[in-house]
């Protein structure tokens, strides 16, 4: 059986201003700073003789190869990203960039999410794709409204206590 697989969905293209900066200084740092550093270091370790045993160059060899794909990655992604920084002009609706508060209607706990683009989710703040099922769920909802989401953990009911979105 071959190692073949169905290529990935295509993730959406949109992207806060603030998260288009960090992954533009992401690929500033990589390809000015970090890619020159890495390949000077990997000319010395070449320069010691036997490269077959030679752990500090394969080390560099590898740090060099996963630079290059993660600059490759960006200098492809970057053109390709739809810059919203702007509120839409219902601010009571969930969409892209909104920040919502959810209350768990079994539990009554609360949670806030942020809605963002894949590029810039982070689990930690709160920030989740559009493209995650709990977003596309969530988009077009208003405060109050009632949803019920199918999550890894099972079927989940959430109401919508509040919705804002932040000023550029």
């Amino acid at each position: 059986m071959g190692r073949w697989r169905p290529p990935a969905e295509k993730s959406t293209a949109l992207i806060t201003r603030a998260g288009h900066d960090r992954l533009k200084a992401e690929l500033d740092e990589l390809w000015r700073i970090k890619r020159p550093e890495v390949v000077k270091a990997l000319a010395a370790a070449a320069a010691e003789g036997d490269r077959s045993e030679n752990a500090e160059y394969t080390y560099r060899k590898k740090q060099l190869g996963e630079i290059d794909r993660r600059v490759r990655y960006l200098s492809k992604r970057l053109p390709d990203l739809k810059i919203v920084d702007t509120a839409p002009s219902d601010r009571e609706a969930v969409f892209f960039g909104a920040q919502v508060e959810l209350e768990n209607i079994a539990s009554g706990d609360t949670v806030h999410y942020r809605i963002v683009g894949p590029d810039e989710t982070d689990a930690k703040r709160g920030w989740i794709s559009i493209d995650a099922p709990l977003a596309r769920v969530l988009l077009k909802k208003r405060m109050d409204d009632e949803i019920e989401v199918q999550l890894p953990g099972g079927t989940m009911r959430f109401a919508i206590i509040a919705v804002s979105y932040q000023e550029a």
